[in-house]
């Protein structure tokens, strides 16, 4: 079901970077009209079963299945006709972190939290030597008058706080170190 829902979204929202085979394609759709990489892209799509698609663009007929799929990395494996194609998709959000410079960081050993962007510390909620859990919410920041949750990216322990509530931070300041 969330995959059904995920594929329906992507097809309607409006601009995504699509990675597939380490080849990278900008999709774009705005009042019905759909585009990659400014081209205008048009087709009929039937799921005739979960999963499974009829595909019809430029008089060509192809069925496309979704093989298999990671909701946390966004990528899938997608068999088109005969072929296998791995796909990568990132939203706007993905890329505003991958900007920000904070993209990746699960995949990664993690040290610290950092600000991702000026702003002030609305609330700490953690401490020193407490353990933590992969998407536990450590601090919680204004920055361009949002509230923005910052989560663990893994597990570990607190090592130390370097914040209070009322702190202004900058862009890439130190936070909370984590073991």
């Amino acid at each position: 079901m969330a995959l059904r829902v995920f594929v329906k979204n992507l097809y309607l929202y409006f601009m995504y970077k699509v990675t597939v085979d380490k080849k990278d394609f900008t999709i774009a759709s705005e009042n019905g009209s759909n585009s990659i990489d400014t081209k205008p892209f048009d087709a009929d799509v039937l799921e005739f079963k979960e999963g499974k698609f009829h595909i019809i663009s430029d008089h060509q007929s192809f069925t496309a299945e979704v093989i298999s799929y990671d909701n946390d990395e966004k990528s899938f494996e997608i068999k088109v006709n005969s072929t296998i194609y791995t796909v990568k998709v990132q939203d706007r959000f993905d890329q505003l972190l991958q900007q920000m410079g904070i993209d990746g960081a699960a995949g990664k050993k993690v040290n610290d939290i950092k600000a991702p962007m000026p702003g002030m510390v609305l609330q700490v909620m953690v401490e020193s030597g407490q353990k933590i859990k992969k998407g536990d919410a450590i601090v919680v920041l204004e920055a361009m008058k949002m509230e923005n949750i910052l989560k663990s990216p893994a597990d570990g322990v607190v090592k130390s706080v370097k914040v209070i509530k009322g702190d202004k931070v900058d862009k890439n300041q130190v936070m909370v170190f984590l073991d």
